[in-house]
């Protein structure tokens, strides 16, 4: 493993841990804030920042396989472990929102059935302001790491932290509401819980797509295909890149394509040139982008 990878590694164990400590802290306050102070949405909200803990943790275990370079076994790298991570944090976030919404749907059929629901108390709607502050602050920081390293897996768990204090938002709205509007709209703070359910599910989702579209071998966007045709033709002597297939392994890109070129020339000239278009390649998407060309001869007919 050379130093670059070590260092993009120790940065990205760095900002989860750094999220991971966050978390330890939210979720002792939250736990003891739902339970003291009576609140249902408080306690999905304690569940939600266990998922992120836990989360956490599969992202330093899998960022440290995904960083070893390629083996016998695995000729194109590791890179795709990153991109498992993502897939189970989505899975994890889907399971935490299915049980919020079962939750809370329940106490909100008991409320309707005539049952008597009880207000949360302040410590609950105090331990959502603080999560929400805590948790939009390691989001911006994990988005901007998340960037810098081109990774994945700090993008995914940086969406769980923004999913996390959005979650306290509507869940201080539900206690805040429950305890100022009086007991009998002590059914906002289970109705707020359900919220927190539904756009939960939604990051999930998206982060599932994602996954499963990349583990699946999903072509890259057609944007960035058509910049890498662009970038192969700029070489000169290259003419009609065609047959383009592209992947992502991990943070990193898979591109295939054939070029054609002037069938005189030496062979050595066209590997040259082939060789010409993957360094273009590479400048442009990084070192350690996968390129192969297959290089075709100029006819009249082409």
């Amino acid at each position: 493993m050379d130093d670059s990878v070590k260092q993009r590694n120790r940065q990205i164990y760095n900002v989860t841990l750094l999220g991971g400590a966050v978390n330890v802290v939210l979720v002792l306050a939250k736990f003891v804030a739902g339970i003291v102070g009576h609140s249902a949405a408080m306690i999905a909200d304690a569940v939600h920042s266990l998922s992120d803990f836990l989360t956490d943790i599969i992202v330093v275990l899998f960022v440290r396989i995904s960083g070893k370079p390629k083996d016998k076994t695995h000729d194109y790298g590791h890179g795709k472990f990153e991109t498992l991570a993502m897939t189970l944090i989505g899975v994890s976030l889907f399971v935490v929102a299915a049980g919020i919404l079962y939750s809370g749907v329940m106490k909100i059929v008991a409320w309707a059935g005539g049952s008597q629901l009880q207000s949360p108390g302040m410590l609950a709607l105090w331990a959502a302001l603080l999560s929400i502050v805590l948790k939009e602050a390691i989001f911006r920081y994990s988005m901007l790491k998340a960037r810098q390293l081109n990774s994945q897996a700090v993008e995914a768990n940086a969406w769980h932290h923004r999913s996390d204090a959005l979650s306290s938002v509507g869940t201080a709205l539900g206690i805040g509401g429950a305890i100022f509007l009086g007991e009998r709209w002590a059914v906002l703070d289970p109705i707020a819980s359900v919220i927190v359910g539904l756009f939960i599910v939604k990051v999930s989702v998206d982060l599932l797509r994602n996954g499963i579209g990349d583990l699946m071998e999903q072509s890259l966007p057609d944007a960035v295909e058509d910049e890498i045709l662009g970038l192969a033709a700029s070489v000169p002597g290259v003419t009609k890149p065609h047959a383009l297939r592209t992947r992502r392994i991990g943070n990193h890109y898979a591109i295939e394509l054939h070029i054609v070129m002037d069938g005189n020339i030496t062979l050595h000239q066209a590997h040259d040139k082939a060789s010409q278009v993957e360094d273009v390649l590479r400048e442009h998407y990084g070192r350690e982008t996968h390129v192969a060309v297959h290089v075709e001869p100029l006819t009249p007919n082409s």
